[in-house]
């Protein structure tokens, strides 16, 4: 055969052995661009859900007026710490006071008249056994003395009643806590009626109540299930400024009944508020709003790429995972727990396989690629 076919039939062998290699390959006519891949690999992931929450103070108490008297005294500056007993508010005493005095009063005068009755009646019983007196009389000596004791014991409730009355115009603290700014000044009437003249919260520790939709909370029960089921659950809190919060907490309370509107049931977790270090204050105060993140005390190794490598569609989220002949493919995964720079894959991958992560937006099916290990995310090795 002369040299000019041997050269044409090589050609052709090639050609062939490349469109079966290559069969949907597409080079770009400049080469093939360059991506940054990384492998998926198990890693240690920590589980967490986050929810809605809201701080609760553990002790609340609103004060208020137990008696209508004229406001005296104010005795603390608002927004202060107080201690339980300490004296907040003291109202007008003097009509209190001489009320007390006319009770008691009232009860030596009944003591006076159980006395008398207690002399007439030994004396009616002793003349009766001298035969000298009637059982008639000794019966109402008898009704005479127990009508006295009576109003004895009625003029020493009603001492008490004026001396509590007494003591409810000193209006002292509950609990330890912080107490908020008084409604009330000094000068004006305050009585029952008159609403809240403060409140104080105790700051330390605090509670989160959160609520959890039925389906996500039987999730979570059977995701916990092998693992020592809730309690194997730690509760972490995100600030309204993003920051997270130094402290975990434990959940110690889910409600008993389902919230008929919103099929949710109330959780509610303890978690300590300590002084900050450097600022004298304390991160959480009542009321306030937070994201609840509910963590696993042990991290689960999971099959994980890069969150950047995650891209989504109609159908649903994919990758692209470059082959053992640097072929683009889409591949379709299903997500699990993920971090801000972490994905989690249950299903779609197998590990060690190449995923784009830089230079997605030059990748598509079928392409011819010039894969690189991926650079770190800043901050990471």
């Amino acid at each position: 055969m002369p040299p000019l076919l041997n050269w044409r039939a090589t050609a052709a062998f090639v050609a062939v052995l490349l469109s079966s290699s290559f069969a949907n390959a597409q080079v770009p006519p400049d080469g093939p661009p360059v991506v940054g891949v990384a492998p998926a690999q198990y890693k240690p992931m920590t589980e967490n859900t986050e929810i809605a929450g809201r701080i609760r103070a553990r002790e609340r108490v609103d004060l208020v007026a137990r008696v209508s008297a004229f406001l005296n005294e104010k005795l603390f500056s608002d927004g202060a710490d107080v201690k339980k007993d300490e004296l907040l508010y003291r109202l007008e005493r003097a009509p209190f006071a001489a009320d007390v005095e006319v009770r008691k009063a009232g009860v030596a005068q009944a003591q006076a008249q159980l006395d008398n009755a207690d002399i007439a009646l030994a004396r009616a019983e002793e003349l009766l056994q001298k035969s000298s007196g009637t059982q008639v009389a000794v019966d109402n000596a008898r009704a005479a003395e127990r009508t006295a004791a009576a109003q004895l014991q009625s003029a020493k409730a009603q001492l008490q009643q004026s001396q509590i009355s007494l003591d409810y115009t000193e209006i002292r603290a509950p609990i330890l806590g912080r107490i908020g700014r008084t409604s009330v000044t000094p000068g004006n009437v305050v009585g029952p009626t008159s609403g809240v003249l403060a409140t104080i919260v105790s700051p330390d520790p605090m509670y989160v109540e959160f609520s959890i939709s039925v389906r996500r909370l039987l999730d979570l029960r059977d995701r916990y299930a092998t693992k020592g089921g809730m309690d194997a659950v730690q509760v972490r809190l995100r600030l309204p400024n993003g920051r997270i919060y130094n402290q975990t907490g434990k959940l110690d309370f889910y409600d008993v009944t389902i919230a008929k509107d919103t099929d949710t049931l109330l959780h509610r977790a303890t978690i300590d508020n300590p002084i900050q270090e450097g600022t004298g204050l304390r991160d959480l105060t009542d009321d306030m709003f937070v994201t609840v993140s509910l963590e696993a005390l042990e991290p689960q190794k999971v099959l994980a790429i890069p969150r950047g490598a995650i891209l989504s569609d109609q159908q649903g989220n994919y990758v692209y995972v470059v082959n053992s002949e640097n072929i683009v493919e889409q591949r379709r995964v299903k997500l699990g727990q993920s971090t801000p720079d972490i994905a989690a894959v249950t299903d779609g991958l197998k590990e060690n396989e190449k995923v784009i992560v830089e230079g997605i937006q030059r990748a598509r099916p079928n392409l011819v690629v010039a894969p690189a290990p991926a650079s770190a995310p800043p901050g990471r090795s």
